[in-house]
């Protein structure tokens, strides 16, 4: 975007996992506490051999001290504010942390702290708006007026906002010059009252080509809420977040009270970034995780544990073929389609001080996440080098959202 439960980390006694190193808080993690009882049910089932088996592997130890030394090294002294998780198979190999939470009150990062998911939170939209899709109360090739019927816009489908080829302006945009009180928040229904009241311009006829555009994620959260009755947050919260074990995921709107260990978001030399107006809408960000939720929102998106596998492949199908190349778009969900086949399921963020990356290595169920809430763009330069120390070094072609 211009402008990203218990115990579900599976650690292992006497396992070592990180290095102590200067400025930062890579630490190790044990699982002495964890029961059966405690486990989700949505992550793959490894044995306890199987997890000991994944961590003691050679390879598996260089991997953890390459990538040790490429946090500290790199990543670290690029001003990175924030936190890094590396897993295979959900099995983390590496955790690490950096930074401040706010710089001004110097109150350090730790391996909880929350980050607003800017353009990443649109995966949990997504998969919101599919599990609507698998219990019969959306359509994806339903007409957004089913649901919106006041939005102006004719021959849209659901389908069409959540694989950004619905062709529609983008409100990040168009309603700078409507909206007149910037200390006000915006919320959806503003947005869609602009959009039927001034009718501004479409980008390109609907299904026409691929537009990213941050207005299909806000009329795809109200759908939620119109399809559901429920209000996006609680929808979020209720159907998504508790049902996953997301104990530190949450729908954050400014005006509340920050939770323990939310981050505040910085620019790159440390000043607080304002909220303004955009922050009231909801559905293409405003989701505050941790990298240990993001794992577990990673392992969910398996076969057969939260979507059916018939939804799961219309949501990681690459829908916009116009120009040749990797990169395409889902459901929800960035994609890298290579070849051979090959697979990446991806999303990164931007908004405000925070950037985001989420990368799903799927052919091996291999996770990265790098939550930042102090602009640097590094995070998103760091996604190569990190694919190579864990093997997934194909071609690149990264970007902010």
């Amino acid at each position: 975007m211009k402008r990203l439960n218990a115990a579900f980390v599976l650690i292992l006694p006497a396992i070592t996992f990180f290095y102590a190193c200067n400025n930062t808080q890579a630490k190790r993690r044990t699982n002495a506490t964890t029961t059966q009882e405690e486990d989700t049910t949505y992550k793959i089932n490894l044995t306890a051999e199987q997890r000991t088996a994944i961590l003691n592997a050679p390879k598996t130890r260089v991997m953890q001290e390459e990538l040790t030394n490429f946090f500290n090294k790199k990543l670290v002294p690029s001003g990175f504010s924030g936190a890094m998780l590396v897993a295979k198979k959900g099995v983390v190999i590496f955790e690490g942390s950096h930074g401040f939470e706010n710089y001004q009150a110097k109150t350090k990062m730790v391996d909880t702290s929350t980050f607003q998911l800017a353009s990443t939170s649109k995966t949990f939209t997504g998969v919101a708006v599919l599990k609507l899709v698998d219990e019969k109360k959306v359509n994806l090739d339903d007409s957004i007026q089913t649901y919106l019927p006041t939005v102006p816009y004719k021959g849209i489908t659901v389908r069409m906002l959540l694989n950004h080829r619905s062709g529609l302006p983008n409100y990040l945009y168009f309603t700078e010059k409507y909206w007149k009180d910037r200390t006000k928040l915006m919320t959806n229904d503003d947005v869609i009252a602009l959009m039927a009241q001034y009718k501004p311009q479409i980008q390109s006829l609907p299904n026409t080509r691929f537009t990213y555009c941050n207005t299909n994620y806000i009329l795809l959260a109200s759908i939620i809420e119109k399809a559901s009755g429920m209000k996006y947050a609680d929808f979020m919260q209720q159907e998504i977040f508790n049902p996953l074990g997301l104990t530190r995921t949450y729908v954050f709107v400014p005006g509340q009270a920050a939770r323990s260990h939310q981050t505040t978001s910085h620019q790159f030399n440390g000043r607080p970034a304002a909220d303004d107006a955009f922050d009231g809408a909801m559905g293409d960000k405003g989701i505050y995780s941790c990298v240990q939720d993001m794992l577990k929102w990673d392992q969910a998106l398996y076969s057969g544990r939260f979507l059916s596998d018939e939804i799961l492949k219309e949501a990681f199908t690459p829908y916009s073929n116009e120009k040749r190349g990797t990169k395409n778009y889902g459901l929800g969900f960035r994609l890298m389609v290579f070849p051979d086949s090959t697979k990446i399921v991806y999303h990164n963020g931007w908004w405000h001080g925070n950037n985001t990356v989420f990368y799903r290595f799927i052919q091996d169920s291999t996770t990265l996440v790098i939550l930042g809430n102090k602009y640097n763009r590094n995070i998103y330069h760091s996604v190569k080098p990190i694919r190579e120390i864990i093997g997934e070094g194909l071609e690149l072609e990264a970007g902010e959202d």
